[in-house]
């Protein structure tokens, strides 16, 4: 993910089955980005192949959203996820994507990646599931109501923070 700026947001590199021996450096990926970013920035198509490899992009407001796969990967099927993540981040973000809404949600977005992406396997690219999951992570660590804590006394909910604060450290 680059701003509209070209400078990046959020990279991930994955190195399964594929020669990136170009891109191993910080250095090196900075400069693919800045490339691809220049040769996209203008273009109206969104599926190009570029130093040898497919990329798909997406311009949201003033984000660009890449996925870069092998040439002979389906594009079909990069398509499907990278429109995926992208719904999935919108869902996640309330239909508000722009850069400071990344930033902040950082963490979010990084599970929804990891959701529908592994190691450069494609696992889902439904954007209600991929939210759904990134949703449940967020769940399952803070589980506390409103309507719940203004029932409690505040020596029951002590003993609450207590009990969760043990088996948190139990897991």
């Amino acid at each position: 993910m680059l701003d509209s700026e070209g400078n990046r947001l959020l990279a991930k590199y994955f190195t399964r089955g594929q020669n990136t021996a170009g891109y191993k450096t910080a250095k090196e990926q900075k400069k693919f980005e800045s490339e691809l970013f220049g040769k996209t920035r203008k273009s109206t198509s969104e599926i190009i192949l570029y130093d040898g490899q497919t990329v798909l992009f997406k311009y949201v407001n003033d984000v660009y959203f890449y996925l870069v796969g092998n040439p002979e990967e389906n594009e079909l099927l990069l398509s499907s996820v990278l429109n995926g993540l992208v719904e999935a981040i919108s869902i996640l973000l309330k239909h508000n994507i722009d850069k400071r809404s990344l930033l902040d949600n950082l963490d979010m977005i990084v599970l929804a990646m990891d959701e529908a992406i592994d190691d450069g396997i494609a696992l889902e690219t439904d954007p209600n599931v991929i939210a759904s999951n990134v949703s449940k992570r967020g769940v399952d660590t803070i589980d506390v109501s409103l309507s719940n804590l203004n029932e409690q006394t505040i020596m029951d909910a002590y003993k609450q923070a207590k009990e969760r604060f043990n088996l948190a450290l139990l897991r």
